[in-house]
C-alpha cells in the first residue's frame, strides 16, 4: 500500500506486483532514471555558477541548437542505463540514430529500450525558468539476444510499458506511470532521496488554464483559431486563463495539477506540428490518460498513431479531457 513520504525505492518494490512483467528488470531501469535525474539536477542548480548554460555550438538531428545542458544530461541518461546493463536500446532526441547496448553479447537478455528527451525546454535554464526530462519505455519486439532495430522502437504508444517526466524546478520531481496509475515523488535535496509526494495524480475533468504559443496565432488552423476565442469569450466560467511557460514538462505539470489544456498545434510554419510524437507525445499522453486527461492530435489519440521514423512530429493536444474534447469539436467543425 502506497503512503505518503514513502521513498521512491519502497514504492517501487512494494508495487512491483501491480506490473504485469515481474522480473524486477523495469524496476532497476526507473532506479537507473532515479540516478540519472539526480546528477542531471545537480548540474541543472549550478548553472550560472559554472559554464553549463548557453549553446554548446552544434546542431541536432532536428536542426536546432544544442544548449550545453542538454549534451551533458544526454550524456549522463545514456552513460548510467548503458554502465548498468539494464536496456539492450536507446533512442534519444538528441542522437541522429538509436543506441544498440551491448548487441554482440549472446548472453544479453535486456528486454526493454528507453526513448528519451534528455532535457526538455532547455533553452529556459538561461533565464531559471523550469527544464524537465522525458522518458518512455517499451518492450522489445525483435528476439532477446539479438541487436535491436527499428522496429523496437517505431511502436505505437499503446504499447508503452511505462513514462515519465522529471521537472527540475523550485523543487525537483519524478512522475512516472507503469500503467497503473501516476505518482509524483519530490527530491529531498538535504538527503539526495525521492519520496510520495503527489500520489494517485489526476486531471480535474474540466480546467480553467489554457497553454498555447499565441504569438504563432496566426499561423494556426481554423479551428484552433475558433477555439483559442473560445477560451477568451465571457461566458459561463470562462474567458480561460493563458499560461504558457515554453517547457513542455512545466506546462503539463501545472494544468494536471490544476486542470487545464496543453496545445501544440500543427502551423503555417510547422505542417506537421514541432513536438516529437516518440520523444515528447506519446510519454505525456501515456501519463495524461492513466491520470483521467486525454491526450489527442485534434482528431486521433496520440497513442494509436503509427510511428515512421524516429523524429516524427505530430500536432499535440493535451490536458484535461472534457477541455480536449471541446478543442477536437472545434477542430472538427473547423
Amino acid at each position: 500500500m502506497s503512503r505518503k513520504n514513502q521513498t521512491l525505492g519502497e514504492f517501487i518494490i512494494e508495487n512491483q506486483s501491480s506490473f504485469k512483467y515481474t522480473s524486477g528488470e523495469l524496476s532497476r531501469l526507473i532506479n537507473s532514471i532515479r540516478l540519472a535525474a539526480k546528477v542531471v539536477n545537480h548540474e541543472v542548480n549550478k548553472a550560472g555558477l559554472v559554464d553549463i548554460i548557453g549553446a554548446a555550438g552544434d546542431t541536432n538531428v532536428q536542426g536546432e541548437d544544442q544548449q550545453k545542458l542538454d549534451v551533458y544530461a544526454n550524456t549522463k541518461f545514456i552513460q548510467t542505463m548503458t554502465k548498468r546493463n539494464i536496456v539492450c536500446g536507446i533512442a534519444s532526441e538528441e542522437e541522429d540514430d538509436f543506441i544498440s547496448i551491448n548487441s554482440q553479447d549472446e548472453n544479453h537478455q535486456n528486454k526493454y529500450v528507453v526513448l528519451i528527451d534528455p532535457l526538455d525546454g532547455s533553452s529556459n535554464i538561461d533565464v531559471n525558468v523550469s527544464v524537465g526530462t522525458i522518458f518512455s519505455i517499451y518492450r522489445r519486439v525483435t528476439p532477446v539476444g539479438t541487436p535491436v532495430t527499428i522496429d523496437d522502437f517505431l511502436q505505437k504508444g499503446n504499447q508503452q510499458v511505462a513514462a515519465g517526466y522529471i521537472i527540475y524546478g523550485t523543487s525537483t520531481m519524478i512522475v512516472y506511470t507503469t500503467g497503473d496509475g501516476v505518482n509524483g515523488f519530490t527530491l529531498n535535496p538535504a538527503i539526495g532521496t525521492f519520496y510520495l509526494s503527489h500520489p494517485d495524480m489526476q486531471f480535474p475533468k474540466d480546467g480553467k488554464i489554457y497553454s498555447v504559443n499565441e504569438g504563432n496565432y496566426i499561423h494556426f488552423p481554423q479551428g484552433i483559431k475558433n477555439y483559442i476565442k473560445y477560451c477568451q469569450m465571457e461566458e459561463g466560467d470562462r474567458p480561460y486563463t493563458s499560461r504558457y511557460i515554453g517547457s513542455l514538462v512545466s506546462d503539463f505539470h501545472r494544468n494536471m495539477i490544476k486542470g487545464g489544456i496543453y496545445m501544440y498545434p500543427k502551423s503555417s510554419k510547422n505542417s506537421n506540428g514541432k513536438l516529437r510524437l516518440l520523444y515528447e507525445c506519446n510519454p505525456m499522453a501515456f501519463i495524461a490518460e492513466q491520470a483521467n486527461g486525454k491526450a489527442s492530435d485534434g482528431f486521433n489519440r496520440i497513442m494509436d498513431i503509427e510511428p515512421t521514423e524516429l523524429h516524427q512530429r505530430v500536432p499535440f493536444i493535451c490536458g484535461s479531457k472534457n477541455m480536449v474534447e471541446k478543442a477536437e469539436e472545434f477542430m472538427r467543425n473547423a
